[in-house]
Parts: structure tokens; sequence; C-alpha cells
């Protein structure tokens, strides 16, 4: 896992530059992301991917 230090208004880019993750707020323990990737590619917050996964095997 690569573990990383941003700042509001930093970002991340992931994939030759197809994914990229910036830091829009900071609110104590919380963190607000703005996610930007091309369509092909979902987005999903984790519990949502895994219900998604849960609702295909049943």
């Amino acid at each position: 896992m690569l573990v990383l230090s941003r700042k509001k208004g930093q970002s991340i880019v992931i994939g030759e530059n197809r994914v990229s993750v910036v830091v829009l707020a900071i609110y104590g323990k919380s963190v607000r992301l703005g996610i930007d990737a091309p369509k092909d590619i979902p987005v999903h917050r984790k519990e949502i991917l895994e219900a998604i996964h849960h609702a295909k095997r049943a």
C-alpha cells in the first residue's frame, strides 16, 4: 500500500494521468475528495462496490 500525505488543493494521479484524486476540503477527521476519471473507469465507495458484488452473487 502506498501512503501519501496531501494538503487541501493537492492531488495524486493514477494510471498515466487517467485518474486524478484531489483533496477538496478537510473537516476534522473527514476528508472531501474529488475524483476525475474517464467514463470507462467506474468509481465507487468500497461499501457500494461490495454491495454490487454481493448482489451479483445472489
